[in-house]
Parts: C-alpha cells; structure tokens; sequence
C-alpha cells in the first residue's frame, strides 16, 4: 500500500475511468456536473435528538430509571473553611486536605443541584433550587428538554432556603400539576415558628394544600423511599431510589462536603443543626452506598454532582464523579 493508502494508476486518467474508479459509472459517469447535482437526492432531515448533557444539566442512565441533575448556578465562596469543615480543633487538618487534593481554599464557589428522576411512570423533581433571579433551575429544566409543567412530584429533602426557592416564581406555583410531598416532621418545624422566613411563608405555608407529608421510610412514588438523615435539620429526609439491580441515593444535604465530610470522620458543617448527629448519619450513609454499591448525588457536590462513594484505608470515604458522558 502505498503512502496515500491505496494503489491508484499514477498515468493520468479520462473523467469516465475515474468516475468507473470510484464506483460511479452508467448514465451518471456521463452526466455533467449540473446533472449529478440535480438527480442526486436530497439528504433525509437529521432526526430530532435530545439535548445533549452541559448548560445547566446531566442526563444518567440508572437501571430503568433516567436521572438529570440539574445545576441551580453557583455562589460565590470567600472561604471554605471554617463553614464547610466546622470543628474548631480541626482546621489545619482540613486546610492540609484541602491543599493534597487541589481543592481551593478561598475565591470558590458553593454549588446547587436540584435532581429529576423519571421511573417510566413518574417524573419527580427533587428540591427546588433557590428561585427568583440567583435560581437557574427553572431555565436549565428547559434546557434539558423538559417541561416544568409535566412534573407529577416534588419533594423536598428540608425546609432550607435554597431547597424551597424554587416551588414558587412570581408569587405563582412553578409546578402547577405536581404533587408536593415533604417530610410531616419537617413541615412542621418550619411551618410552625413564631416568625417565618419570608422563604418559608411563600413557598410552603402558601403552598400548604399542596403538601403531601410523610412519615420517614414512606415510598414518595413507586421505587423512591424517603429515608431519615437527621442532623443537617433533625428531620432531613434523602431518597433512595431502585430500579432493578441499580440503586441511587439522593443526598439533598445529608452528606455534607464532597471531600471534606468523607474525608475525615466526625466533620460537620457550620449549617448542620445538630453537627455530632449529622457527622454520625454521613458515616452510616457512606457505609450503607459503598456496601451496596449504589449510585449517589449530593445537593451541593461540584456540578455535575453524580457518581460513586469508596472506602479509603482507615475508615474514610472518597467521592468519585462519573465520567462524563455527552449523551
């Protein structure tokens, strides 16, 4: 074979042995130019594709289950020390963790990303983003291909600001066909102070006859659970969701930091409402997905926030993003 990969006659050739050559011979080898182009039949329309993942959402595949974790946008971080590592005695051990990974320590952000997860018979968004102009969710749904108006489930891991912003835009429900189910325990705290946030009054107390409420180990629809992860709030609830073999666990924020909270046994965050109590959940969390070998997301993981835990030597866990698939 030859330096141009295949061994063509080097004499120089008529148009009609060419075109014999190439495979094109009969009535179209003698055909001029404006004749090829005009009995040549005309490319079939590309068939419609679904948006491909980036901009604002990743699309993963789980069993029988399609998952799209959704990017609510960022907010700026002047430091992540002490909030997302808050034990006090600890902070040059958090700081050297920091610094061994390439993880900055100052002028990063904090990400939120709200998830869809469509059974086959259900499409449930879980948690809302944090609404108005900071909330990106409400565009990046679209952007996936997905109308907001057919979400049949919303449910809400806690009463947080930046979980709840989203069910309400301009004062208006932003699912107005879904079902919204929340924790009973939860509900109740937040509903119930003496004076509620102005998060809190639009978007659940205005939102009550909306509400489902449920008990801790309810199924949300067929193949999601509701799971009690207290400590972030003493009420928190995560979703484990099955399909078959293939199981994901939905954190909201019971797993704390992506690195710091597996990292190293008994961290807190200084957002945790009972710090001892949430460290001790994320333990019993990161046991239970890594002995069953489930997929995981965490509310605020770095975007796109989707993949698997592992048992590193001496009882910590190491968080490990799937790899990216653009389809």
């Amino acid at each position: 074979m030859s330096d141009n990969q295949f061994d063509l006659p080097t004499a120089p050739l008529d148009r009609r042995r060419a075109l014999q050559l190439l495979g094109l011979t009969g009535a179209v080898a003698a055909a001029s130019p404006l004749a090829l182009a005009q009995t040549t039949p005309a490319a079939a329309p590309a068939a419609p594709t679904a948006p491909q993942n980036g901009n604002g959402f990743y699309r993963q595949k789980i069993g029988g289950m399609t998952v799209t974790v959704l990017s609510d946008g960022t907010a700026p971080l002047a430091a992540l020390l002490p909030t997302w590592g808050a034990n006090p005695d600890r902070q040059a051990e958090f700081a050297a963790t920091l610094a061994e990974y390439h993880v900055a320590a100052t002028n990063t952000v904090n990400h939120f990303n709200p998830t869809i997860i469509e059974t086959g018979s259900n499409r449930i968004l879980i948690d809302t983003g944090r609404g108005g102009t900071a909330g990106q969710m409400l565009a990046n749904i679209r952007r996936a291909g997905i109308d907001p108006a057919t979400i049949d489930t919303v449910f809400i891991t806690h009463g947080h600001g930046d979980h709840i912003g989203g069910l309400t835009t301009a004062g208006q429900p932003t699912f107005p066909q879904a079902r919204h189910v929340m924790g009973a325990a939860e509900f109740q705290f937040w509903t119930t102070q003496a004076n509620p946030n102005a998060a809190v009054q639009a978007n659940l107390i205005g939102l009550r006859d909306r509400f489902t409420l449920i008990q801790p180990g309810a199924e949300i629809v067929p193949g999601l659970t509701a799971i009690l992860t207290p400590g972030h709030t003493l009420n928190h609830l995560s979703v484990r969701a099955q399909s078959g073999d293939a199981g994901l666990m939905v954190f909201g924020d019971a797993a704390g930091h992506f690195l710091l909270s597996l990292k190293h046994r008994g961290a807190y965050v200084g957002f945790d409402t009972d710090g001892a109590l949430a460290a001790r959940t994320r333990q019993r969390l990161f046991d239970q997905v890594t002995t069953e070998g489930l997929w995981v997301t965490g509310y605020h993981f770095p975007f796109h926030a989707l993949g698997h835990i592992r048992r590193m030597i001496g009882g910590a866990y190491e968080y490990e993003p799937t790899v990216w698939n653009w389809s």
